[in-house]
């Protein structure tokens, strides 16, 4: 889960198995408290469409869900989409999450995290972005 800057909010590692309307409510029930109070609106793609997933994160943080649908068919870029696809590319950079190498879920959740760490102090820094 990232903010509308591509920053992340919670990051949660599941099975592959697991529905993705699953994995959403688990991301946001791991979210931090101090941060579910502020959430008001929460943007998903279409894996996530339904109302029981609605309700279920209206619960649990009060935002409300939208989901962003596809206008059209082949190669489009979806408004709000590109924000999680930017977090991604940003998070392929490390070398060390460009393969799956931890045993441990926690230990990947790590890594994410403490990349996103370092994004975040270079750009506090004015530092340029190693590559």
């Amino acid at each position: 889960m990232v903010d509308t800057l591509g920053l992340l909010i919670s990051v949660l590692m599941i099975n592959a198995n697991c529905s993705e309307q699953k994995g959403g409510v688990f991301v946001v029930h791991k979210m931090a408290p101090a941060d579910s109070g502020s959430l008001q609106l929460i943007w998903v793609d279409q894996g996530y469409q339904g109302e029981n997933f609605a309700r279920v994160v209206g619960q649990l943080c009060g935002a409300t869900v939208e989901v962003v649908k596809r206008s059209e068919a082949g190669f489009v870029i979806l408004p709000k989409r590109w924000i999680v696809e930017r977090t991604f590319g940003w998070l392929s950079q490390n070398r060390r999450l460009s393969k799956d190498y931890e045993l441990l879920p926690e230990m990947s959740e790590a890594m994410i995290q403490g990349a996103m760490i370092r994004l975040m102090l270079q750009r506090l820094g004015g530092q340029q972005e190693v590559i």
